[in-house]
């Protein structure tokens, strides 16, 4: 080839040396990175509608429909940008940036180390498939869980026009390792900031809230993949990460054909997936919105908002949080807000959702593509032959 005249470049050499799992690990993370921030502002909606009514004071004698700040797609998008501007749509990019980076780095480097280890043991390809979404969705959630319970904090935080109704407590020792005092509903100023006063307030554990319902989230991923694995190979006929004719000379149209099954495959694999699996992601962001009990303090955010909101009480006088566990918070959403809380925002998040796979497949299989062209190209121009390719 006339390319290699000049001899390989530095990501054919690299290429030319790197394993499977390093491919993975690189073309996921890309995926994640350029999917978080394409779909940031409506990442941003789906939070605050899921997150509202765990923060709505529910006074006892009034009905389930009380006021609520978020209605739909283009109401809540005009109070977002209203308080706070496009900063406010942006809020929490960078722990989307900092969690999606990892967190699909670490999935499609380990669902594809389980197929490979799991295809030695059984032979039904939709076995193999479920089992290894499982896996590395686990993975992926417990390395990743504390990013994204910062990034709910963030984006669910009230904004300018209500701070002032929640100053109940004298303001506190400025010094950073005293708990941060309730100026707001919220008071992180940034990723690094909600970070350091989650750990002084909270301690470490509040970096795992909603870890169990993230995880009973797996069902999510163990009918995404699978469907999507079944769909891209009836479409196109190579699995996920194949790089179908990426250095056979294959022709535009045919080119065209395959990125629209890669296409077809992420938009209906997603809508089933999260169609099926949506309720848990309200349970989760209500967890995760949630501040543990801080002694002396009674109405800290997330515990259910202003004073007046209904609280539970350990029977002492202190206060004790709305949501505690999976089975307890369904049973509370479902008595206080009724059964269509738990489709609060869905279809927000599917216009948030499927976008965000889509991009995310079509970026991982671009970036898959390319890396097995330039693993091709460099090792033919460093003489190693195409027959090692494998």
């Amino acid at each position: 080839m006339e390319a290699h005249a000049s001899g390989p470049t530095l990501l054919q050499k690299w290429a030319a040396r790197a394993s499977d799992s390093e491919f993975n690990a690189l073309a996921g993370a890309v995926g994640g990175f350029t999917s978080g921030v394409v779909t940031c502002p409506l990442d941003v909606i789906k939070t605050k509608l899921q997150a509202q009514g765990g923060f709505a004071a529910v006074q006892k004698g009034r009905h389930v429909g009380h006021h609520k700040v978020y209605e739909g797609l283009i109401g809540t998008a005009r109070v977002i940008w209203r308080e706070d501007g496009l900063r406010g749509m942006y809020r929490g990019l960078g722990p989307i940036i900092m969690g999606y980076l990892p967190t699909w780095a670490v999935w499609f480097t380990v669902y594809n180390k389980s197929k490979v280890w799991m295809s030695q043991h059984h032979d039904n390809p939709f076995v193999i498939s479920f089992w290894s979404s499982i896996i590395a969705g686990a993975s992926s959630t417990i390395v990743t869980n504390p990013i994204w319970v910062i990034k709910t904090r963030l984006m669910s935080q009230t904004g300018h026009h209500s701070r002032h109704s929640f100053s109940h407590f004298p303001k506190g020792a400025n010094t950073p390792t005293s708990r941060p005092t309730l100026h707001s509903p919220w008071h992180y100023r940034s990723t690094l900031d909600a970070a350091r006063k989650m750990y002084s307030s909270e301690g470490i554990k509040s970096f795992y809230s909603g870890l169990t319902p993230a995880l009973l989230g797996l069902t999510h991923v163990a009918v995404q993949f699978p469907a999507y694995e079944f769909l891209k190979t009836k479409f196109t006929g190579e699995g996920m990460g194949g790089a179908f004719s990426s250095h056979h000379g294959g022709k535009n149209d045919e080119h065209s054909t395959q990125w629209l099954g890669v296409l077809s495959a992420s938009i209906l694999s997603k809508i089933l997936a999260s169609s099926a699996t949506y309720p848990h992601e309200v349970i989760r962001t209500r967890l995760q919105t949630q501040r543990r009990p801080v002694p002396g303090q009674e109405y800290l955010e997330g515990l259910g908002g202003p004073a007046g909101a209904p609280q539970a009480s350990d029977g002492g006088g202190s206060q004790q949080p709305r949501y505690k566990g999976v089975v307890k918070t369904f049973r509370t959403i479902l008595r206080e807000e009724g059964w269509r809380a738990f489709y609060a925002g869905m279809g927000t998040n599917m216009m948030r959702a499927v976008p965000a796979a889509t991009v995310t497949m079509l970026t991982y299989e671009y970036v898959m593509r390319q890396l097995k062209q330039a693993r091709y190209d460099g090792r033919v121009a460093l003489g190693r032959g195409v027959d090692d390719l494998s």
